[in-house]
């Protein structure tokens, strides 16, 4: 039982190191003025789209009241 016991507290500590060693690796090679930029790139993109749906979306209804005349 002892031996169970050591085998899988060297295999979880050796996965932890591994695990820790690869995201502190990813972290250095990232940095966070990249990520910010991303970030803020990606928002710019999304509202930009979803203003233009919206107009989009409402010059269709604004088109459809009109040829019916259900104002």
């Amino acid at each position: 039982m002892t031996t169970v016991l050591v085998t899988v507290a060297t295999v979880v500590v050796v996965v932890a190191t591994a695990v820790g060693y690869v995201s502190w690796r990813d972290r250095r090679r990232s940095t966070p003025d990249e990520d910010r930029t991303a970030g803020r790139s990606a928002r710019d993109r999304q509202l930009r789209y979803e203003g233009d749906r919206q107009g989009v979306q409402g010059d269709a209804v604004q088109r459809a009241q009109r040829e019916h005349n259900t104002f």
